[in-house]
């Protein structure tokens, strides 16, 4: 590229610049204007538009220079009072803000565009503007004829000894544009823009936040010094000791001398020492100091203003308000509120749909708020702010709230929960469902909404960004979301846990509580254990048997488990660790994208010391956890001498699609020492016993999908499976149904009604012995 098309292409970008600088300025300034004439916002679009018409005919768009041109002419008639910019005429003028942007965008192509589609929308644009001013032009020239008399007086009336007042005017006016010029260029000079790339910047937080996590090595460093020191102190203190001691002894002198020589080495050491130490202070206070204020400093290059992100919502929610049949006004408070770059990026899509959400849902049509007692206009209100040490986005409407029976009642016809557990749920815990995957309130489907996607979308979005959401109703005033965000994703404050005998960080963001259980707090259904934690019943999982690391035991005769809550309303663990090592603020490092996805891990990071340490993925572990669930392998947490028990034991298969027969039958086995395994129907007992190794089925009859006679043929016909001892446990006491069993493979036949506890259990250790062989 020579030399002229490195300027042309350098204008085109400023070109581009301008226009997204100044069609901003109209569309807020249009907006206003159409809720309050202001002669401020009309100067305003002025001064835009004439911006933009000198820009675009310095790069030679003579579509951008036609556009601002017409709409000049309609904020000066506007200015002169010969238009009113009424909704139609705002509507106009938007349009025409909007066919800038195109036309910006489109630079390089323009003269194409202006051939093509293009051409006919801007000449449609010009040409209704025109006449729309034409119109306004010939009514006013009818009054025209009937003031220009009294035009003519005033104008004589206020030109007798006016001169002199106006040049000093004149000269007041260019000394203070004169000053205001001087201030604007120093403000230019130390606010000037320079382009740096993205990698630079990410990689000068990166650099930064590892120097401010390594300032924090320094206290250990220190305090390791002073023990040091202490260790000194008392080895002087036992030097005198031994000193006085041989003072009057018989000791040659050499030995003596020898021993005050020592005595002064360790005095002057114990000075040495000292004074670095009184150095080392005062150098990790500073070195502490600036590694904060250079990552603040750095940070504060990739934030950017909250008004960045919401640059033309205001426009939306009018456009699309109006498209409802409903006047609704936007309000953005928390404009400079500064945002980590990253994250604010991302925030578009969840708030486009909240914003959508509370206007389709929330804000009702004129008529119901006037029959509300409310006014006609509705009001949108979008706030950032800092809130301890997290960025807090609330988003919230003045209409009619959510109507939390009509909710309830929706989630049990869903069949999300019973109707016990329906009628116990909280108002939190029942907005909370709105999170769910295709979960809508609507019937039918719009353009706008109905399709239950949006607050998933919102959801989703805000979990990969280490964020929450809350969300809150009040009946006849409105709905509120409340998102959490981190203020950026390069540090993230972490649990420390050991695992397997290696340190994991867990994101704070997605842990619910730290606790140390007792191991008599343990209850056990079905073979998996759970405990008791907020009323209700949490799964326990060990972290290990999720990660691969380490057998995750406790030590031998340890009665107490640390458990970390992870997780949210609907899918909550309690994942057991070997240690919980306090939290920890760490710089985040990006894995090597040649990686790929490593299951269960996040990202890496740094510590104080400058150990690696895996971020976790939590999201990615709940899925884990889900599926060794869905497969049957989801293990036990047991001490050693346990440990030692379930490696020894006999293995059972119970496969009973009754929840009290299979309860029964796991407890009354695991009492004689076997381990129990069940499955809920023939199909998932099928799939277990390819998984798994057992030394015995005991099995129903009945049961969906696949019941107790498929599955015995499928067991006897298969060469690794037939040797397994099969039992039918069934209601069918019946003497064909007792042959049908034992003629597909079964080696007991046992009725339900009949059998009682040492029947089941003499049976077992018939078929396969003691637990324990």
């Amino acid at each position: 590229m020579n030399a002229d098309e490195m300027r042309d292409a350098s204008m085109l970008d400023l070109f581009r610049l301008e226009v997204e600088t100044q069609a901003q300025v109209m569309s807020s300034g249009l907006l206003a204007i159409e809720r309050a004439p202001s002669p401020q916002q009309l100067e305003a679009c002025m001064r835009a538009a004439h911006s933009i018409k000198g820009a675009a005919r310095i790069v030679g768009i003579q579509a951008g220079v036609d556009v601002t041109h017409v709409m000049e002419d309609c904020f000066v008639s506007a200015q002169q009072g010969k238009v009113q910019l009424g909704p139609r005429r705002i509507d106009q003028l938007l349009h025409g803000v909007d066919l800038l942007q195109r036309i910006a965008i489109s630079a390089e192509d323009v003269e194409l565009w202006q051939a093509g589609s293009g051409r006919t929308e801007i000449e449609v644009f010009l040409q209704g503007l025109q006449n729309s001013l034409q119109q306004a032009d010939d009514r006013a020239r009818e009054s025209d004829s009937e003031s220009n008399s009294k035009a003519l007086l005033a104008v004589s009336m206020a030109a007798d000894g006016a001169a002199p007042a106006a040049g000093e005017t004149q000269q007041a006016s260019s000394q203070d544009r004169n000053q205001e010029r001087n201030e604007d260029k120093s403000k230019d000079q130390a606010d000037r823009m320079l382009r740096v790339t993205a990698a630079h910047l990410n990689q000068l937080v990166s650099l930064s936040g590892e120097s401010l996590v390594e300032s924090r090595w320094l206290p250990a460093f220190n305090e390791s010094l002073l023990r040091l020191k202490r260790l000194q102190q008392s080895a002087a203190q036992s030097l005198e000791i031994l000193h006085d001691a041989l003072r009057e002894s018989s000791l040659a002198g050499a030995q003596f001398k020898a021993l005050q020589e020592v005595r002064q080495q360790v005095d002057a050491s114990q000075k040495m020492l000292a004074e670095r130490l009184t150095e080392l202070e005062l150098f990790e206070r500073r070195n502490s100091s600036r590694a904060q204020r250079l990552y603040d400093q750095s940070l504060a290059c990739r934030m950017r203003p909250f008004a960045d992100r919401v640059v033309g919502y205001d426009r939306m929610v009018r456009d699309l308000g109006r498209t409802l049949g409903k006047q609704v006004r936007l309000e953005i408070n928390g404009e400079n509120t500064q945002v980590d770059r990253d994250i604010l990026e991302q925030l578009e899509a969840p708030l486009v749909h909240l914003l959508r959400n509370a206007l389709d849902h929330g804000v009702e049509p004129p008529a119901q708020r006037r029959a509300a007692g409310k006014s006609d206009e509705g009001l949108i209100t979008l706030a950032a702010r800092h809130h301890a040490g997290l960025l807090q986005i609330t988003i919230s409407d003045d209409g009619s709230g959510m109507d939390l029976e009509q909710l309830r009642t929706s989630v049990l016809q869903r069949g999300l929960v019973d109707s016990a557990t329906a009628c116990r749920l909280s108002d939190a815990e029942l907005l909370h469902f709105l999170l769910l995957p295709g979960f809508s309130m609507r019937d039918t489907v719009t353009e706008i909404s109905g399709r239950g996607v949006g607050l998933d979308v919102v959801h989703n979005m805000l979990k990969r960004m280490r964020g929450t959401i809350q969300i809150f109703s009040e009946a006849g005033r409105g709905m509120r979301f409340q998102l959490q965000l981190p203020l950026t994703l390069s540090l993230v404050r972490s649990l420390l846990v050991s695992i397997g005998g290696e340190p994991y960080a867990l994101p704070l963001a997605y842990v619910n509580r730290t606790m140390i259980l007792e191991r008599d707090q343990i209850e056990s259904l079905e073979g998996r254990q759970h405990f008791a934690f907020e009323n209700r019943q949490i799964g326990l999982v060990g972290a290990s048997q999720i990660l691969q690391s380490g057998d995750g035991n406790p030590a031998a005769g340890d009665d107490r488990i640390s458990l970390v809550v992870i997780g949210d309303q609907s899918q909550t663990y309690g994942l057991q660790v070997d240690r919980l090592l306090g939290e920890h603020m760490l710089v985040v490092q990006p894995l090597d994208a040649r990686l790929g996805k490593i299951k269960d891990v996040a990202a890496a990071a740094l510590m104080e010391d400058g150990a690696p340490v895996l971020i976790l993925d939590v999201a990615d572990m709940l899925n884990s956890v889900e599926k060794l669930i869905a497969q049957g392998q989801l293990g036990k947490i047991h001490d050693n001498s346990s440990q030692q028990q379930v490696q020894t034991s006999k293995r059972v298969l119970v496969v009973d699609d009754s929840l009290t027969v299979r309860e029964l039958e796991r407890k009354l086995l695991s009492s004689r020492g076997y381990t129990v395994r069940v499955a809920v129907d023939g199909m998932d007992g099928w799939n277990a016993l390819r998984s798994e190794p057992f030394d015995l089925v005991v099995t129903d009859i009945d049961m969906p999908r696949m019941d107790g006679i498929e599955l015995v043929t499928l067991i006897k016909k298969n060469l690794q499976l037939k040797a397994i001892p099969v039992m039918i446990v069934s209601y069918k006491d019946r003497q064909e149904d007792r042959q049908r069993g034992l003629e597909a493979g079964a080696d007991y036949y046992l009725a339900k009604a009949s059998f009682h506890d040492e029947t089941l259990l003499q049976a077992v250790e018939d078929l396969i012995g003691e637990a324990h062989s």
